[in-house]
């Protein structure tokens, strides 16, 4: 954030700036989404639904499922939340009693973390590796689970910061772990549909009790609609109703008559995510010429997570070096402290869900600052 404001000072200014900071897509959404929304507030009463969220919208989610992943999820099993934040507020409460212990990767999205612990709930960080392609193993889950019991655990595949996707062998054996030991699983699936290599998997294809969060944010670029979803078993409706009702009342009428349009708008997405391609490309090129390969390529999201020891100046940290970077060429990353506390002041989050425009220029605006660099350290 505060990257993002000294970026937002430089635009005000009138100071040219490359976002690359921000986890959000650059491309507005879809017309056919724009057209719904525009229709119902001509036509529609904006008023409140249900805290679920409304039928022909779980509905069409439902279908989603069937036709996407192949997996037969009843509309009864879905529920609409304010966004995916709303979604883990609302599992980690109906899961959850003050105390419960709740496994998070690291890096990892820095909400999760904080979430947790405005809960009452204790965060336990298990350290990831890039030998392990910067995913979590069994392993490590169930050492962290004999210290003390666990509650649940976490995961988000694609990742936030790193873009590693978990792959289907992975996945299961982390579900079965999980059953076997009681651990609640929920899996954060707000970058599917953002996948360049290798194989996105549901998690109900291997535990049909695990919690289940999504979000239009991402591939749907409906970010400030504040509209998501959750599949969870039956027998948490009643729970997560009671809750959403007292928290929330519903999520946005208008963004859940949007959203229903956006999941028949594949093309326009697609196309969306075939820039996205085209600015990974150029990045990993970065990547390349600069040394900057800490693990394994990006598989999905649109973030890419970068080693910077080697291009640091003697006492500088990852936020002085963003810092620095913005200052200098009007390019702004993310340090990679807010992911990782304890190993992320040598690390960037690089976002390239930018127009192709700006993540060129960025880009090489980087690289001649970078090699500059270099070349004084050396």
């Amino acid at each position: 954030m505060e990257v993002l404001s000294a970026a937002n000072a430089r635009d005000a200014a009138g100071l040219p700036t490359y976002h690359l900071e921000v986890g959000q897509p650059g491309a507005p959404v879809p017309p056919l989404v724009q057209a719904r929304a525009e229709e119902t507030l001509r036509t529609g009463r904006i008023g409140y639904t249900e805290a679920a969220g409304i039928m022909p919208l779980r509905e069409r989610i439902a279908h989603h499922y069937r036709d996407y992943y192949g997996l037969s999820v009843p509309a009864s099993r879905i529920f609409v939340t304010t966004g995916s934040s709303a979604g883990f507020s609302l599992a980690f409460l109906m899961l959850c009693e003050p105390g419960d212990r709740i496994a998070l990767p690291r890096p990892g999205y820095p909400a999760y973390r904080n979430i947790v612990s405005a809960l009452g709930l204790d965060a336990v960080e298990i350290d990831l590796s890039p030998q392990d392609d910067w995913c979590l193993t069994p392993e490590k889950l169930l050492a962290a689970h004999a210290e003390k019991p666990l509650k649940a655990v976490l995961l988000a595949s694609p990742n936030n910061p790193t873009g590693t996707l978990t792959s289907p062998e992975m996945a299961q054996k982390l579900t079965q772990a999980c059953c076997d030991a009681g651990i609640w699983y929920i899996s954060d699936e707000i970058y599917h549909g953002l996948t360049y290599e290798g194989e996105e998997t549901c998690a109900l294809a291997f535990d049909d009790d695990a919690i289940i969060i999504n979000s239009f944010s991402k591939y749907y670029c409906m970010t400030g609609w504040r509209i998501g979803w959750m599949v969870m078993p039956e027998r948490l409706i009643q729970r997560a109703t009671a809750l959403a009702q007292n928290l929330f009342i519903c999520p946005p009428t208008l963004s859940q008559m949007a959203a229903q349009a956006s999941l028949d708008a594949r093309d326009d997405l697609e196309r969306i995510k075939d820039g996205y391609r085209v600015n990974r490309a150029r990045l990993l090129q970065t990547q390349e010429r600069l040394g900057l390969k800490g693990g394994p390529s990006p598989d999905g999201a649109f973030y890419i997570y970068w080693p910077i020891n080697h291009l640091l100046k003697e006492d500088e940290t990852a936020l002085s070096f963003c810092q620095a970077l913005l200052d200098e060429t009007g390019v702004a990353i993310t340090p990679g402290n807010d992911f990782d506390p304890s190993n992320g002041g040598s690390f960037v989050r690089v976002s390239f869900a930018g127009s192709q425009e700006t993540i060129a220029k960025a880009a090489d605006l980087f690289e001649a600052w970078a090699e500059k660099r270099l070349s004084q350290n050396s």
